[in-house]
């Protein structure tokens, strides 16, 4: 049976992930280098709005599943980190 809860996180997961990339690695580099600033204020704010989604499905997710707080605390570090999110993947597919 597949855990909706868990579903809708692991795709949040990787749709944050990929927001935070194009926010450092485009939306930085138009503000610094091409003096664009908007670039950071449109990214930023989508990636703020998904990162708020992603905590609260992380916690419908971890209700619905019982994880282990460490497990859950994990989750959470990993989308902190840099490409952390994509290593999480399988992990959260297990809870599927």
């Amino acid at each position: 049976m597949i855990n909706e809860s868990v579903r809708k996180f692991g795709l949040i997961n990787t749709i944050e992930g990929y927001s935070y990339i194009i926010l450092v690695f485009i939306a930085m580099p138009m503000k610094y280098l091409m003096d664009i600033p908007l670039a950071v204020k449109i990214a930023g704010m989508a990636h703020g709005v998904l990162f708020i989604i992603f905590l609260y499905l992380g916690v419908k997710a971890w209700i619905s599943t019982k994880w282990s707080l460490y497990q859950t605390i994990i989750f959470f570090i990993a989308s902190l980190l840099p490409f952390g999110t994509f290593f999480t993947k399988s992990k959260i597919k297990a809870y599927e």
